[in-house]
């Protein structure tokens, strides 16, 4: 999946490997040790709850700058969702182990998590072409990646720990819906992809 609806509309741009964006979403890969090692290492749950809000902050970031100043590539498509991807999956193993997410919550988003990366496999081995990731798509990640970090610093010792709990609750709340709803939605883009992707091999 990508990170742009409609982007299969727009001529081919290249995969560009060096652009801001690409550089972005590199660096948010590059940081999840740190992340492990400040929840694990320093045990530190109020520094690794910014690290992780920053880190989410940046998906908005790296896809403004990409449509802005005309930095989209082939490379970012795949790079900016995995790296999302990876970052949600990431967090919510540590968040279980480290006690500070309810337990049913992770176990929702990693369900769904391991269903579209699931779905997306099936789909590139039944030759579909690449779907587009929807505005509600990356609405329920955004809110995933500060409802996460909000319940790690609600855990921690800082005197605004209460107030974190409170916005974790509503960041799930709306997100975890979203996120679902969204992985529905991709379903009749699914279906025309395979049937597009298979008549464009049949040309």
């Amino acid at each position: 999946m990508s990170e742009a609806p409609g982007a299969s509309e727009t001529p081919e741009v290249g995969w560009r490997p060096f652009t801001v964006p690409n550089l972005i979403s590199f660096g948010r890969l590059c940081c999840l040790p740190w992340f492990v090692w400040l929840v694990f290492g320093a045990e530190d749950r109020w520094s690794a709850a910014l690290l992780l809000g920053v880190l989410g902050a940046t998906d908005w970031v790296d896809g403004f700058i990409a449509r802005r100043f005309n930095q989209v590539s082939e490379l970012g498509k795949i790079l900016d969702p995995t790296a999302d991807r990876l970052l949600l999956l990431v967090a919510l193993v540590a968040l279980i182990v480290d006690g500070s997410l309810p337990l049913w919550i992770a176990v929702l988003a990693l369900v769904r998590e391991g269903g579209v990366a699931v779905a997306a496999l099936v789909l590139a081995a039944a030759g579909a072409r690449k779907i587009e990731v929807t505005w509600w798509g990356k609405t329920g990640t955004f809110l995933m990646m500060f409802a996460i970090p909000s319940f790690l610093a609600g855990a921690s010792d800082i005197a605004a720990a209460g107030v974190f709990g409170v916005l974790a609750w509503v960041f799930v709340a709306t997100g975890l819906p979203i996120h679902y709803w969204s992985a529905f939605g991709y379903v009749p883009q699914a279906i025309l992809a395979v049937r597009e992707g298979r008549a464009g091999r049949a040309v």
